[in-house]
């Protein structure tokens, strides 16, 4: 029935039936509201150019069918320009499955300097972390889907010079080799959304880069809910370090595999810029490209409900516009305001509560919580 009850996605991510303590999956494929095959194709023109502002709100509604998500994370992602021809994105997509090969194979020989030591060092860990995401998952029974999450992390390692690999990364490439079955194509995917998340995980010797987004969310909660902050901060967290794994693997624990994923289209398209493809091509072409784009106007159609609010209301900081992910903790942490408050005695009692919330989160209500308090902070910020 049009807008009923919806169709279980769990079938699309078989859990092996022995796994019985996997958090039940709460997103549905909802016909008129998830955005079904025929609704993404009929989303093109004819040459191929993408109407991505109908395609955002289809997906806010009800999230993308498992069939296409892949393809649709692609252009939320900015691996494709929605203005960009059928001919163009093949043109790109094989241009980059080369580079994809070359790097591969870069790292398979060479003389062991300084560089590849290092890698080599890194290897040991991506070894282990791999072995241990989302074993739940009839997938990962494959040696090969290992081998495929093995190898994109040891490229990523090779050409991110000043990050490389660390913990976290292998949950955030794991969804990517599901959905996209072409292992360079899942390898760009991943490298996009690592240009997003890197910052999280770059380091010094005094820190982390996900504390500065720590510090936001302090600042946050001290606006939207003063007292939650006040007790917290009494607890000995006032410094929401109990909240780093939220931000470093995008709430990958605290949902399940299904709906973490419907949570990361959703915020993806709240945030969506369609600048996002040229920003990032002008950044592997050099500071020319990059200066062609300054003063370049963008169609407010195109974005995402979240970057419309930046844009309206200048919420942007030195570094950029927060990602919405430091909303969305705020949102969780609103919402479990009142438990917190009456319950938490300690550090440790905040901890617990926040896991025992996982697979007992609604993505949506999340993601719309998040907006409201975005916007609440906006306005009280500005007085």
């Amino acid at each position: 029935m049009w807008g009923g009850v919806g169709e279980p996605a769990d079938s699309y991510y078989q859990v092996r039936p022995e796994c019985t303590d996997v958090p039940k999956t709460r997103f549905k494929i909802k016909p008129g509201k998830t955005l079904s095959v025929r609704k993404w194709q009929a989303a093109f023109l004819q040459e191929g150019s993408l109407d991505i502002g109908k395609t955002l709100r289809r997906i806010r509604r009800g999230g993308i069918h498992p069939s296409i998500r892949g393809e649709v994370w692609e252009f939320l992602l900015g691996c494709y320009n929605p203005l960009s021809t059928f001919e163009e994105r093949e043109q790109t997509r094989q241009r980059r499955r080369l580079q994809y090969a070359s790097w591969k194979e870069l790292t398979s020989r060479g003389p062991l300097d300084k560089k590849i030591i290092q890698w080599l060092l890194t290897l040991h860990q991506i070894g282990l972390d791999v072995n241990r995401t989302d074993r739940t998952l009839v997938f990962y029974e494959k040696k090969e889907n290992l081998s495929k999450l093995w190898d994109i992390l040891s490229v990523y390692a090779w050409i991110d010079n000043d990050v490389g690999y660390c913990q976290g990364m292998s949950d955030l490439c794991s969804p990517m080799i599901i959905l996209l079955e072409d292992e360079a194509d899942a390898f760009w995917c991943f490298e996009r959304l690592m240009r997003r998340l890197r910052g999280n995980f770059r380091s010094t010797g005094r820190s982390v880069g996900v504390e500065a987004q720590l510090t936001h969310l302090s600042s946050i909660t001290q606006v939207v809910d003063p007292k939650l902050h006040q007790h917290l901060d009494k607890l000995g967290g006032g410094d929401y370090l109990f909240a780093i794994r939220m931000l470093m693997v995008q709430f990958r624990r605290e949902f399940s595999f299904c709906d973490s994923l419907y949570l990361w289209e959703m915020m993806w398209a709240l945030e969506y810029d369609p600048d996002l493809f040229d920003v990032y091509e002008a950044h592997q072409c050099g500071s020319e490209r990059a200066e062609g784009l300054k003063g370049k106007t963008k169609s407010i159609k195109q974005c995402g409900k979240y970057e419309r609010q930046n844009m309206r209301n200048g919420g942007k900081t030195a570094e950029g516009p927060l990602p919405i992910s430091v909303f969305l903790v705020a949102s969780v942490l609103k919402d479990k305001s009142y438990k917190l408050m009456t319950e938490a005695r300690g550090l440790d009692d905040v901890v617990k509560i926040l896991n025992d919330m996982t697979g007992n989160l609604d993505a949506k209500k999340t993601c719309s919580g998040a907006i409201k308090i975005h916007k609440k902070y906006l306005r009280k910020a500005k007085k």
